[in-house]
């Protein structure tokens, strides 16, 4: 008697779920990602073969650029928005809300403190038209020193770091240096490109 043979069905495999898992992770990725802010000056950096790294917040940047140009950022909004007010009581400038709450998003800056309002009042497309000529730094307007000091005093945890162009002129390093140095800021670090350390 011959043997009956059973129909076989093939499997399928429903592919939904997978789907719908894979849109919900880039969904998740997206939402959680933290973009870096447009920098407001492009700094080609020089290269280095340390691998020091620096840490991933409370992070103060002063960026000089080609031109000699001195640019300060500090990332946290509750260390901006303390630095914002320090800043406006020593040079009795009075900021809005509005201004204060566009600062604590702003990534740097580089203009005096008596320009601040300009930046901070001009939209986005605006403020890439602005002419920023940079913080006064020199000895009788030092106005980075006075950033640097409010803005320890804002977060003492917050590290100092100095991003130069490698076309930069050497005497306004020298004088950042000097600044972080009179403020008692002997510690601090200089951000450079990764060089491939050569084999021997």
């Amino acid at each position: 008697m011959p043997k009956v043979k059973p129909h076989r069905a093939k499997p399928s495999l429903d592919m939904t779920p997978m789907v719908d898992l894979a849109f919900l992770l880039v969904t998740f990725f997206m939402l959680i990602s933290k973009f870096a802010p447009e920098e407001v000056v492009v700094v080609d950096t020089p290269s280095s073969t340390s691998d020091i790294k620096l840490p991933e917040s409370d992070i103060l940047t002063i960026t000089v650029d080609k031109n000699g140009r001195i640019f300060y950022g500090v990332e946290g909004q509750h260390t901006k928005r303390e630095l914002i007010d320090k800043m406006s009581a020593k040079y009795n400038i009075a900021f809005t809300e509005a201004e204060k709450a566009k600062f604590s998003n702003t990534a740097s800056f580089g203009v005096p403190i008596a320009n601040l309002k300009q930046v901070l009042n001009a939209s986005e497309s605006q403020v890439k038209n602005i002419n920023q000529p940079g913080i006064p730094a020199d000895s009788l307007n030092n106005e980075l020193g006075d950033w640097i000091y409010q803005t320890r005093l804002s977060n003492p945890k917050v590290r100092i770091a100095i991003k130069g162009d490698s076309d930069a002129d050497v005497p306004t390093i020298k004088k950042v240096i000097k600044t972080l140095q009179d403020k008692k800021v002997n510690r601090f670090n200089l951000i450079t490109d990764m060089e491939a350390k050569p084999r021997i």
